[in-house]
């Protein structure tokens, strides 16, 4: 791993992690038209440099959830519980779903799915939840369902849980921001975990490396979750629809003709 490949894997993990389009989905199709194997040093860093996103997040909300709300990370938690269990028991077959055909196809199933849902929420909108603390336990619980989904690479997570977020009556910023916060149990525990079975896959010479991609991936992941709620304010997120299908049609088109 050279510095040029950490630099553009940082900035696709920062850009990608909390926008619907699946931020391991492009980490592997990036990873594979760099020519850069699949080692397991290379999947851990995939992994480990989720961290910085989720210290973005802390960042970003530091002034406005304070941790002493006990009550509202436990919602939080709750959301957690079931990708949490199903991740644990079914982590060494979830791995074997990495490839470039699992996300192509993915991709469009959730463009498709975010079209859908764009449809139907016109016709709701003004009966839904338009503040966090509003969230209730059984909302979280069913975005913590729905977050099961993106256990599936390509799939992605926050896609998955603004898609639940709605389904179950958040507003569409509600949903984004709830979608956001879910991220820190999920990425901590996956991080951590990948850092402490893989840390001896890196020799001294790349920690170095690693700490940068840690800091161009904070950086990337603050200004994404900044303008992505600037964005959703005046817009839907068919613009990511449309992107998700177009994307996994061109990754099919690459796959079969390989």
């Amino acid at each position: 791993m050279d510095f040029i490949n950490i630099f553009i894997l940082s900035v696709v993990e920062g850009i990608t992690e909390f926008v619907p389009i699946s931020s391991t989905g492009h980490m592997i199709v990036v990873a594979k038209f760099l020519n850069m194997p699949q080692t397991q040093a290379l999947k851990a860093l995939e992994v480990i440099i989720q961290l910085s996103a989720i210290l973005a997040i802390v960042w970003f909300y530091k002034n406005r959830l304070s941790f002493k709300k006990a009550l509202f990370w436990l919602k939080v938690f709750i959301a957690f519980l079931p990708v949490g269990l199903i991740g644990f028991i079914f982590s060494s077959y979830i791995k074997g779903l990495f490839s470039v055909y699992v996300v192509a196809v993915m991709f469009i199933l959730g463009g498709i799915a975010f079209l859908i849902f764009e449809y139907f929420y016109k016709h709701s909108a003004s009966e839904r939840i338009n503040k966090l603390e509003d969230v209730t336990y059984l909302q979280a619980f069913k975005v913590g369902l729905w977050q099961v989904l993106a256990l599936i690479p390509g799939t992605s997570r926050s896609g998955a849980t603004i898609l639940g977020g709605m389904a179950s009556g958040l507003s569409r910023q509600t949903a984004t921001e709830f979608s956001f916060l879910t991220a820190l149990p999920v990425m901590v525990s996956a991080a951590g975990f990948d850092l402490v079975k893989n840390h001896h896959f890196f020799e001294a010479g790349q920690f170095k490396l690693l700490i940068a991609a840690l800091i161009i991936a904070f950086l990337t992941a603050y200004f994404t979750v900044k303008f992505l709620l600037k964005f959703i304010k005046r817009h839907t997120f068919i613009p990511f629809a449309v992107y998700r299908i177009i994307f996994g049609l061109i990754l099919l088109w690459f796959w079969f003709l390989s």
